[in-house]
């Protein structure tokens, strides 16, 4: 490894160790309760040095989300070629990782509206962009035969609720690890949508 990447690669790791360090602040304080001064603390650095790698809090709430989305959004590219059901665990999988793993717990769960309209519209756009993935494999398992005939969008919204629910109640400390929690869901929300036809609605009277 050349000398340039050596440095890259140390930039990217104090980078993302703030970001942990800033995203563990913001769960624990709020966004608007913590301070520059909170994060470098953590971390023993000047706060100086803490400006060095984000220009101000801001920043640093913009590149958690960032950060988090596109570990998700990578999945949508693997093995394109892959099932329905291959694909959809993978997705599932992954984001239940990001939920629970990066950033020491879900970035994703932090107050984004707190970001200006420019940063916002940003990070709405990629968070989009992994609910239109989802949407589009799911389609495409619905078309293949592999999937019940759904309404996609529900079931993408039912996914995605399941998930996100995780960081309400997941516990660092508890019996459960991220791998077992992950194939636990893929397991159950992938075979939820391969089981057989819904039942009818009950009509109303």
């Amino acid at each position: 490894m050349q000398a340039a990447e050596r440095r890259q690669k140390k930039t990217e790791l104090k980078r993302e160790a703030i970001l942990r360090s800033a995203a563990a602040a913001f769960r624990r304080k709020g966004y608007h309760g913590t301070s520059m001064e909170d994060i470098s603390e953590a971390l023993l650095m000047t706060k100086g040095s803490l400006y060095y790698y984000f220009q101000d809090k801001e920043a640093i709430l913009f590149a958690c989300h960032d950060f988090s989305l596109d570990k998700v959004l990578a999945t949508l590219k693997q093995d394109p070629e892959a099932s329905a059901s291959q694909r959809l665990a993978r997705m599932i999988e992954a984001l239940v990782h990001v939920i629970i793993d990066e950033l020491g717990g879900s970035a994703l769960a932090l107050d984004f509206t707190a970001l200006s309209p420019e940063l916002l519209a940003r990070i709405i756009a990629k968070r989009d962009q992994f609910d239109r993935g989802m949407r589009a494999v799911i389609q495409q398992g619905v078309k293949s035969g592999e999937f019940r005939k759904v309404d996609v969008k529900l079931a993408s919204f039912a996914v995605l609720g399941a998930i996100n629910w995780i960081s309400k109640w997941f516990r660092p400390e508890g019996e459960q690890t991220a791998h077992d929690i992950a194939r636990t869901y893929s397991d159950l929300l992938v075979s939820a949508l391969k089981a057989g036809e819904l039942p009818a609605a009950p009509r109303r009277k």
